[in-house]
């Protein structure tokens, strides 16, 4: 079926005039111009081929592949066979990342049932489950349903950072994984800076300087392009995991 095209544009905003969570398009349709913002994600989902035409055709992201690629290769060079990982994508959306990987068990999360049932309808079948559920206040049943899955990988590719996730979603997702198994994620460069004390930057840091997580490959690279054609830099960053992430350290990144 061909794919709907929309009628999208942009605004002539200089990129020092608006940060990237704050980024914006219109959007021609039945004869109003809509103006969303690019987080609005459910917005995006609503609309077939919305999200991949903004991002991907017009935007030119490249995070979801290279991610994907990355871990590939940091797998085959420790021998680790990526068909037999049980993976959980943390931000899961509409399917990008999880019908990329080729492992056993894929599981998707993501608080949007927006996300969910664009999943179902772009790409069905490319999750073995998808959980529509909040990570920062999951009841103990629906964590254990998660652990049942015996989960070895970690994935969450362009969703970290700008609020979308909470540091504690996140750390919780990291625990979800056994001692040994790999994380695979990807960050704004900028949040690496040491001038950068957001909850999250200080999580990144402590990932990268403790026994917590073992890094195996840290890359820069495009993530995509801004709305004025310059390139947006990210770091992805795949490891193995040694430790949780403690209660302590939880509550202190989370209050950040």
């Amino acid at each position: 079926m061909k794919q709907q095209r929309y009628n999208i544009s942009f605004p002539a905003t200089e990129s020092n005039q608006i940060g990237q969570d704050e980024a914006f398009f219109y959007l021609k349709e039945n004869g109003q111009e809509l103006k969303l913002r690019f987080h609005d994600y459910g917005e995006l989902y609503k609309r077939p081929g919305l999200y991949e035409q903004l991002f991907y055709q017009r935007l030119k992201c490249a995070s979801p592949q290279t991610v994907s690629d990355i871990l590939g290769k940091v797998l085959t060079a420790n021998r680790v066979e990526m068909s037999e990982l049980r993976v959980l994508d943390l931000g899961a959306g509409n399917g990008m990342v999880g019908e990329l990987l080729p492992v056993a068990r894929v599981i998707g999360i993501d608080i949007s049932q927006e996300a969910f049932e664009a999943c179902e309808r772009d790409r069905p079948g490319a999750y073995d489950a998808y959980y529509v559920a909040d990570l920062c206040n999951m009841d103990a049943a629906a964590l254990k349903d998660l652990r049942d899955w015996r989960l070895d990988c970690l994935t969450c590719v362009a969703a970290l950072g700008f609020g979308d996730i909470p540091t504690k979603a996140f750390a919780t997702a990291f625990n979800l994984v056994k001692p040994g198994g790999w994380v695979a994620f990807n960050i704004k460069d900028t949040f690496l800076q040491e001038s950068d004390v957001s909850g999250f930057s200080r999580l990144t840091k402590h990932l990268l300087t403790t026994d917590t997580l073992e890094v195996h490959h840290l890359e820069r690279y495009r993530h995509r392009i801004s709305i004025e054609g310059q390139p947006l830099f990210y770091y992805a960053l795949v490891g193995k995991k040694e430790a949780d992430i403690s209660p302590q350290d939880m509550l202190e990144f989370e209050g950040a």
